[in-house]
């Protein structure tokens, strides 16, 4: 039997089961927790220090950096603890399907006053900017790419109305 029958949500369950099993998951799951653990550090650390060293400016685009920092760390670690939780059999893969578990895009509002950021933070953003990048693409790949194509296209529609509406029998009744 072929796996053309099975449905969508089948499909998808069975990515996401395949997904939190690999090995690139794996990988990902530590570089994403290991990101928050050294971002937390740094910013009770180091990074409070830096922070007292900035201008009244630079301080306020510095907090405003680090909260965007953690917001998408957040939901990185979100996202990762979900597929983590598939994989320990404490969620099902169909659950883990749900629009709310995906990751959300963020604003695109940084600041581009961010030269005189110190060079921890500069890292930080970087780093967790390139891991949401592509974890937003295995979201994407994950439940996106594999929904099957369900938009009717408007140009068959129209000539199939068109075919419908001046075919015989519509003729032949004017």
């Amino acid at each position: 039997m072929s796996d053309s029958s099975a449905s969508p949500q089948t499909s998808r369950t069975h990515i996401v089961r395949d997904f939190a099993s690999s090995d690139l998951f794996d990988r990902t799951f530590k570089e994403g927790m290991a990101l928050v653990e050294e971002t937390a550090s740094y910013l009770d650390g180091d990074g409070r220090r830096d922070s007292r060293l900035l201008s009244r400016e630079d301080a306020l685009v510095y907090a405003g950096e680090s909260m965007r920092l953690t917001t998408r760390l957040m939901q990185i670690a979100s996202w990762l603890l979900v597929q983590r939780a598939v994989r320990e059999g404490d969620m099902e893969a169909s659950d883990a399907c749900d629009e709310k578990y995906r990751i959300s895009p963020l604003s695109a509002d940084a600041t581009e006053n961010t030269k005189t950021l110190p060079g921890g933070l500069l890292n930080l953003l970087d780093r967790s900017n390139r891991l949401y990048e592509r974890i937003s693409h295995m979201d994407k790949r994950m439940f996106i790419d594999a929904e099957p194509e369900t938009a009717v296209n408007p140009v068959i529609s129209q000539l199939q109305r068109l075919q419908s509406a001046f075919s015989a029998d519509n003729i032949n009744g004017l």
